[in-house]
């Protein structure tokens, strides 16, 4: 015996809610666990290696290290992944420039994540906030 769901979709819809079912199962888990990063603050020359997360209830990156520091999700205005130029292809992510406005003020700030020594974890990170990205972009209304 087997479940039928019962709810019909046209075929665009259906490529979009197969495009989410595969980000939910696979990419939600990665992001949730973290990976691990040297961030730098703003125009800062300090930088620190932290954790760097997406919260339970999704909401919020939340980078964990010596300090921690919080990015609310919907303060977020731009993000872009970094490559590295001397990777076959130059394709290869090696970080994500982040603006944002953070809470109480309408300056923009910008973050700025490296890969750490633990490369593979914090590269499957980068690529599964590449893929959140997309979807978001994507499912906008034109």
């Amino acid at each position: 015996m087997c479940f039928v769901d019962p709810v019909r979709q046209c075929s665009d819809c259906s490529l979009v809610s197969q495009r989410e079912l595969d980000f939910y199962d696979k990419q939600l888990k990665v992001l949730l666990g973290g990976g691990t990063f040297v961030v730098t603050l703003g125009t800062s020359e300090k930088n620190e290696t932290m954790t760097c997360r997406l919260s339970n209830n999704h909401r919020y990156l939340f980078l964990d290290g010596e300090s921690h520091f919080e990015v609310e999700l919907t303060r977020v205005s731009s993000l872009q992944i970094l490559t590295d130029p001397n990777s076959p292809g130059g394709s290869r992510a090696s970080g994500m420039l982040l603006q944002y406005k953070p809470m109480g003020s309408q300056d923009p700030e910008q973050l700025r994540l490296e890969t750490a020594q633990d490369h593979k974890g914090a590269a499957q990170w980068l690529t599964a906030m590449h893929k959140a990205a997309k979807l978001l972009y994507e499912s906008r209304d034109p």
